[in-house]
């Protein structure tokens, strides 16, 4: 690629601090971006064709635009995008995209947003395109749920869009509302259990038929209109569904609470709430593995550790702990290397320590 020919991109990857499986029951989230970034570098062509090349899993693949089917492949979250634009009826030309990503595939840290949110503003520098920031996240949730297959809400696009270094992002998932709140002096350790997630997969998209069987069952639009004050009734509805919308109203609670405690310093009740969510996680909502429960526990184990839970749309994936500051670059080894000792699996340490202000450039 001819270097001053070339339009550079880029999104980060995120943890989800807490607000787990709200996002499509149009609840709150609470997401930050962390260093790792997807980098797209694309060369506008004179045809109609798309080439791709990724360098970390060593493959190119191409495609006409107007010709995007699924395939099953990593180049569908770039199909997506294309055809997400199309029919939003975008004009668009062929391309080359030169990607590259410190992103781990399949640890719960949205890869794929990150991805999709890179190769987005890539194409909308390159043709022009007038879309604003919270429109690209829309598209970028439109090619994983139409293309991909992946029945995702909207919050992994959305931080990856909009989220800054150093803060947490507050959504309302219903209005789309978007706040920023300062991290506060904390280490945040993210480790990943090296059980790949898939949100794609089946039993993602049984929770969300599952949320939607309750909404219809209690008679509302979605279980975000749904309060504790509710819960004596959900908890009549039949085994799981009920189970399934009590994760739901409980952890829209926890978010709205944790952003509270974060502003006003409490770490002890922050990580209290992380403690909460993943035993919601684990034992309402069954997301969690053995695997993750062995993480959050060990973590649980140290001290300095406020609390764990699982990150992400689970089955897999990584766990967030917060832990006192300073603490983290010591003992999120320890937390790995006992991992690997009782399940024989390698947890790979992410994020050790403060969330550094990077250049999010």
């Amino acid at each position: 690629m001819t270097a001053a020919a070339a339009i550079l991109a880029s999104a980060p990857g995120r943890v989800n601090l807490i607000g787990e499986h709200t996002d499509y029951n149009g609840g709150f989230v609470l997401p930050t971006p962390i260093p790792q970034r997807t980098r797209v570098e694309l060369v506008r062509r004179a045809d109609q064709r798309v080439v791709a090349s990724s360098v970390e899993l060593g493959e190119s693949r191409a495609y006409e635009l107007g010709g995007e089917q699924r395939t099953g492949g990593w180049i569908d979250y770039v199909q997506g995008c294309t055809f997400a634009l199309r029919t939003a009826g975008h004009r668009l030309g062929g391309a080359d995209l030169h990607i590259t990503s410190d992103v781990p595939l399949g640890s719960g840290l949205s890869s794929s947003a990150a991805l999709e949110v890179a190769v987005l503003r890539a194409l909308r520098e390159a043709y022009e395109l007038p879309i604003d920031d919270v429109a690209l996240a829309l598209l970028g949730q439109r090619a994983e749920n139409e293309l991909v297959g992946a029945p995702c809400g909207a919050m992994d696009q959305l931080v990856a869009s909009l989220g800054e270094p150093g803060a947490a992002l507050f959504i309302d998932m219903q209005s789309l509302a978007a706040r920023r709140v300062p991290l506060p002096k904390a280490d945040l350790l993210v480790i990943s259990s090296g059980v790949r997630h898939d949100n794609a997969g089946g039993d993602y998209a049984t929770r969300r038929a599952e949320c939607e069987a309750a909404a219809r069952a209690l008679g509302v639009g979605s279980l975000r209109a749904l309060s504790a004050d509710d819960l004596p009734r959900v908890m009549r509805l039949p085994d799981p569904i009920g189970r399934r919308a009590r994760h739901v109203i409980t952890e829209n609670a926890r978010v709205l609470a944790a952003v509270d405690a974060i502003e006003r310093g409490d770490l002890v009740l922050l990580g209290d709430l992380f403690r909460a969510s993943h035993a919601s996680m684990r034992d309402d909502y069954e997301v969690s593995v053995p695997a993750i429960d062995a993480l959050v526990e060990l973590a649980l184990a140290h001290a300095e550790v406020f609390g764990a839970r699982l990150t992400g749309g689970g089955f897999g994936g990584s766990i967030v702990a917060l832990a006192q500051p300073g603490s983290g670059a010591r003992i999120a080894p320890e937390i790995a290397a006992a991992y690997a000792t009782r399940t024989g699996l390698t947890g790979r340490v992410l994020l050790a320590g403060e969330v550094p202000r990077c250049d999010p450039s």
